[in-house]
């Protein structure tokens, strides 16, 4: 069975013989330099740092063994906060208002630069990083909240909502990750802008709620390019974030688009970002499409990988949101409905629910709080579902209820 892997990022200094280079970080100049593979002699790590590599992301799990490997594997971790902000843990209960109030800035930010981009006018960069910090600092507060609220879909919303969901999913795969504040703010970043391109694209293709003719689908596509194009005219934008906006739709057969690009082509952050950006696609409701519960997601990810998608990276993103996301509408086996509002990490089959609806008598019920890793409790999740199969309004229980 494969190890998970264990992305780090390193300085150049601290690489040692046997360690696993996945991608460059950070280097002077544009030399082309290979990124995937073992970095075996001290010979190979100064050739690195001639090329004028400074950092690199290494997978520990694919350390070969050798005695100073070990010890380099098991050193402390990297710390993850670099800017000296203080985050305490809170409760799910004390995150959610603040979280909700991430969110619709995070909307209004993107019905601006949408509308900034017909205008002809600049992007201004600083709100957007501004607004994954915001999200940096509230998965680390506890990142079940924007997890719950980036669930709670409104129709005909997709535009808006889809990049602020995919910004908020890749930081708290990030953080999985255990990478830097640093390059999570710039994959935060990227996600953010990643779909900018297609306010270029006709509305009328956009918005079509039937099959798209050929040409049609090659428009629809070129969001890609037009999204790298906006993105390359930001000043003082990593390229880190013009990166996972460039390839969120490149798959590793290389049967993606718009450049086909496969395997070693794609970095770990654009692997990254084409799982999360699929997974948010999926879990929409679209004005051609239903939505999907994010368990359906989760197994079409899993069918199309290794082909399309990284299953090491895959494995970390199935981690780091759960089996049943916070959010998630299910059925139990006593036939009630709820919302799960917390993980169990040590049994990711028993979260803690939010009851409120009887599915045998189709109404509501007096909300309880069920945590079905109890002794006391005897139910299971029979699945997920959608709320539109009972006919219930997510939206106006969870702003009733929820966010109480």
């Amino acid at each position: 069975m494969t190890a998970p892997a264990q992305l780090k990022v390193l300085r150049i200094t601290e690489l040692q013989p046997g360690m696993y280079v996945v991608s460059v970080h950070k280097q002077k100049g544009n030399v082309e330099i290979k990124t995937q593979g073992w970095a075996r002699t001290e010979a190979v790590i100064e050739q690195l740092k001639k090329k004028g590599v400074l950092e690199l992301v290494v997978d520990l799990s694919k350390t070969l063994e050798q005695p100073k490997v070990e010890a380099a594997a098991s050193s402390e971790p990297m710390p993850v906060a670099s800017t000296g902000r203080i985050r305490e843990k809170v409760s799910f209960e004390q995150e959610l208002g603040q979280a909700n109030t991430l969110y619709q800035q995070a909307k209004g930010l993107q019905k601006k630069a949408f509308a900034d981009i017909q205008a002809g006018r600049e992007l201004n960069l600083q709100q957007f990083q501004d607004c994954a910090t915001g999200f940096i600092d509230s998965v680390f507060r506890n990142q079940d909240a924007l997890l719950c609220i980036s669930r709670i879909r409104e129709k005909d919303a997709y535009l808006l909502e889809h990049s602020v969901n995919v910004s908020i999913l890749m930081t708290i795969f990030a953080k999985q990750m255990k990478f830097d504040e640093e390059l999570i703010q710039q994959l935060a970043t990227g996600a953010l802008l990643h779909d900018i391109g297609k306010i270029l694209v006709p509305d009328s293709i956009l918005n079509k709620p039937g099959k798209l003719t050929a040409e049609e689908f090659g428009e629809m596509r070129r969001h890609v390019v037009y999204s790298h194009e906006i993105l390359q005219k930001i000043p003082g934008l990593s390229p880190i974030s013009i990166d996972v906006a460039a390839v969120h739709h490149e798959r590793l057969d290389g049967k993606g688009y718009p450049h086909g690009l496969a395997e070693q082509q794609i970095s770990v952050y654009g692997r990254m970002i084409s799982i999360v950006d699929t997974y948010d696609a999926i879990t929409a409701q679209r004005c051609y499409k239903e939505g999907q519960t994010g368990i359906s997601a989760l197994k079409i990810l899993k069918r199309e990988s290794p082909q399309s998608f990284d299953p090491v990276l895959l494995a970390q993103f199935i981690k780091a949101i759960g089996i049943h996301p916070v959010g998630t509408l299910v059925r139990l086996s006593n036939d009630k409905l709820g919302i799960v509002i917390k993980t169990n990490e040590q049994d990711p089959l028993r979260p803690v629910i939010k009851v409120f609806y009887n599915c045998k008598f189709r109404r509501y019920i007096e909300i309880s709080i069920v945590d079905l890793a109890s002794n006391k409790v005897d139910l299971e999740i029979e699945g997920a579902v959608m709320p539109e199969d009972f006919g219930i309004d997510i939206i106006r229980f969870f702003r009733q209820s929820v966010l109480e």
